[in-house]
């Protein structure tokens, strides 16, 4: 039964990249589906809480990349602080757009994403600066380091598939320990008392 548990584990992983490709909650379902796994399997120890506390951590660390990274390519352009906040807002806005305007799997998304940071970090620039030449320098750092959030992204998602695939494997798991016996008393006790010294 451990085996159906874990092809079962490894489907939930792969949905989970999916799901991030469309800037949905994969990388979280894959925490998720790998601690119910370890709740499942947990007397026969092959997740353990340690390998969990790594994949939170990773999955943390996704989020982050990805989030300011539109905003963090924008700065380095050179954009304002409310520059960086439109380039992270629109990766958000863009890729709800291009997963509708462009009906392409993944495609869609991803540069739905890249083009809103674009858009709004280039509209904020120019509305504060009034500077062609910056506001287009600004959005198109937007939409590389949006693009490249997105490819980090899903780089930790395949670090995390692969670490759940090695970790959870239904092999090799400790064996129960052996039951202790009770120390056995001894059956008859001496009659007669040692003579006592004067």
């Amino acid at each position: 039964m451990d085996w159906v548990y874990y092809i079962l584990l490894l489907v939930v992983q792969l949905a989970g990249l999916v799901l991030a490709l469309f800037q949905m909650p994969g990388l979280w379902l894959m925490l998720a589906g790998t601690g119910i796994y370890m709740w499942v399997t947990y007397n026969r120890g092959y997740v353990s809480v340690s390998s969990l506390i790594i994949l939170l951590l990773l999955t943390l660390l996704a989020e982050v990349v990805e989030f300011v990274a539109g905003g963090a390519g924008a700065k380095k352009a050179g954009a304002s602080k409310l520059g960086m906040v439109a380039a992270m807002v629109g990766g958000i806005l863009g890729a709800l757009v291009g997963t509708i305007v462009i009906p392409i799997p993944v495609v869609g998304t991803i540069v739905g994403a890249c083009v809103g940071s674009f858009i709004c970090a280039m509209a904020v620039e120019y509305y504060k600066r009034d500077d062609v030449s910056h506001s287009l320098r600004v959005g198109w750092g937007a939409f590389k380091g949006r693009f490249w959030g997105i490819v980090g992204k899903l780089a930790i998602g395949v670090l995390m598939a692969l670490v759940t695939m090695f970790v959870a494997l239904p092999i090799g798991a400790p064996a129960p320990a052996a039951p202790i016996a009770p120390a056995t008393m001894p059956s008859t006790l001496p009659t007669t008392l040692p003579a006592t010294q004067p």
